[in-house]
């Protein structure tokens, strides 16, 4: 049970990141199918964030009585069928709510995957969360390359992801039957709001997932548009940038485990972040698309890190509620996400891309800089007993190894 648990949310990761590559390998296409500008592009992906946002908030106490396995049953299909809605939407103004309605969904489903992660890293003792966001990057990649093939064959916007999405819905239903329940929450020992009151820690580790959203999504939904109008790449070849991104982040997810486990949770936050910084800078300097490729391969390789944490520290805070935990930190993340990508698309427009993307070169050092400050309760004090069957269970693919993490600086 524990084996498929695992499987299950690492394939659900996968299913979302899917969905994400398609949308971000055929920006350009979007673009170019509606005629907009990369302001109007900045609205679009503000409109997705600010319907994720809002339905994060208003959910959130949902999730908190209903569990993640509940939630996630129900919001994981019907983003699939949001997405229809983004294929066929025939004007701009109709792309507008049908980017609000999938943002909801996709928010939703965002938060219960994570703290559905959460719950399976609480009875396997050790930290997996890198491991399962492996997952992501695995559909966030094949996503990517889907869209460099459709780009390539010369299929539009609408046929990508009208495909895209009717293959998503029967998948969404298979992996419902996969999850955990979450652990039952003990009896609260004071009352009223003071008994639902969050930690502090949480709301610090949501400081931290605002500045690492705000960095992923910059360069997720901007590398295409940087690669295609400021270096001058075909649109097959940009979107190559961010497969190439998220090949990285498999590949340093697949080890992020084992490498938080072995240096502590502070140090690979620090690393991440300066390490970021560099990859980042390369980009901004790229001289021709290939070295800018290089750069987001070098930055998903040192970033992919920082975001499974952030998550992983929020479920700990707060074992005997994570699901609120994560829906906490992960609307406070969704706020950078938000943030992050329509900041670079202003700056854009006032300047020039390569200032735009700039950002996230500081916002890289921000994370370093924040990672001192990042309050640290590590799997290995959660006291929620592993099920009986987790020692002879194999690992999920992408996972870290069997050892206890270190309580590290």
């Amino acid at each position: 049970m524990l084996f498929r648990a695992r499987s299950g949310t690492f394939l659900t990761f996968a299913l979302a990141g899917l969905l994400t590559g398609v949308w971000v390998a055929r920006m350009p296409a979007l673009a170019g199918k509606f005629g907009t500008n990369e302001g109007e592009i900045g609205i679009v992906v503000l409109v997705w964030g600010l319907g994720a946002i809002a339905a994060m908030q208003a959910l959130r106490g949902v999730m908190a009585r209903a569990g993640s396995r509940t939630v996630l049953r129900v919001a994981l299909p019907l983003t699939g069928l949001s997405y229809v809605g983004v294929a066929l939407a025939p004007t701009y103004g109709v792309l507008l709510g049908a980017v609000a309605l999938f943002g909801m969904t996709f928010g939703i489903t965002d938060i219960a995957m994570n703290a559905q992660g959460s719950v399976v890293e609480q009875a396997y003792r050790r930290s997996v969360m890198s491991g399962m966001h492996a997952g992501w990057c695995v559909g966030a990649m094949s996503g990517g390359l889907f869209g460099v093939a459709t780009a390539a064959a010369g299929f539009g916007f609408t046929e990508t992801v009208l495909v895209t999405a009717l293959l998503s819905l029967p998948a969404g239903l298979a992996l419902g039957r996969t999850y955990l329940p979450d652990p039952a929450a003990p009896a609260a020992s004071g009352t009223g709001r003071r008994a639902r009151r969050m930690p502090a820690a949480v709301y610090l580790i949501g400081v931290l997932a605002f500045i690492a959203f705000m960095t992923e999504g910059s360069i997720a939904d901007w590398s295409g548009l940087l690669l295609h109008d400021e270096l001058g790449a075909t649109e097959a070849v940009a979107a190559a940038g961010y497969p190439m991104f998220e090949l990285a982040m498999l590949l340093g997810r697949l080890v992020g485990d084992r490498v938080r486990m072995r240096v502590g949770t502070r140090r690979l936050l620090v690393g991440a972040g300066l390490g970021t910084a560099v990859g980042m800078t390369v980009v901004v300097l790229a001289p021709v698309p290939a070295v800018a490729i290089a750069g987001f391969f070098v930055t998903g390789l040192v970033v992919c890190t920082v975001v499974p944490t952030t998550i992983s520290l929020a479920g700990s805070a707060a074992p005997d509620r994570p699901a609120a935990a994560v829906a906490q930190v992960g609307a406070m993340g969704y706020g950078g996400l938000l943030l992050g990508p329509v900041v670079v698309g202003f700056l854009s427009e006032a300047t020039s891309l390569r200032v735009g993307v700039g950002v996230v070169v500081v916002l890289a050092l921000l994370i370093a800089a924040g990672a001192r400050y990042a309050p640290l309760r590590t799997t290995a004090d959660i006291s929620v007993p592993a099920p009986a069957e987790a020692p002879a269970e194999a690992p999920a693919p992408g996972a870290g190894d069997s050892r206890p993490e270190p309580v590290a600086a």
